[in-house]
């Protein structure tokens, strides 16, 4: 794994979604969540392929952002560029048409495409884990602003 790569594609991806928040509580910064995908990836899967933490890092940025494939390629080769295309939606589609697809091509998918999948199912469970944990530990007071919870 050669760090230049990696910091590449963080730098590439980041660019890219620099405009994006997230929809927690905080809007957090996009780039937040592909760094996350791949840090699940190499940290509690070990993951160690190059191909497959740089697709982790540039997953989405041909679904949400204006990056072509051709660009991808360009910059990260084909293999990279292989595995992104696996894990990219066609948003042309609705959004329930998009899911079914995706379940149906799971089982088609290659492992390392796989791999990234879960770890960013993972990651989107957890944010959703922790926004619920910060709404319910505040409470909305009528016509008031939310106070802390106590004891949480």
């Amino acid at each position: 794994m050669n760090p230049a790569h990696l910091l590449k594609a963080i730098a590439f991806a980041a660019d890219k979604h620099r405009r994006q928040r997230r929809k927690d509580a905080d809007e957090s910064p996009y780039i937040n969540h592909p760094i996350a995908v791949a840090t699940v990836l190499a940290v509690e899967v070990n993951v160690s392929d190059e191909a497959t933490l740089l697709a982790a890092v540039l997953h989405d940025t041909v679904e949400d952002t204006q990056t072509t494939f051709a660009e991808l390629e360009e910059h990260f080769g084909p293999e990279v560029t292989s595995l992104v295309r696996e894990l990219t939606d066609d948003k042309s589609l609705e959004k329930d048409e998009r899911k079914r697809l995706q379940v149906e091509h799971a089982r088609d998918s290659s492992p390392r495409a796989k791999q990234v999948k879960i770890s960013d199912k993972i990651c989107n469970v957890r944010d959703i884990a922790v926004s619920d944990v910060e709404r319910e530990s505040r409470r909305w007071v009528p016509g008031g602003e939310p106070e802390a919870r106590s004891g949480i």
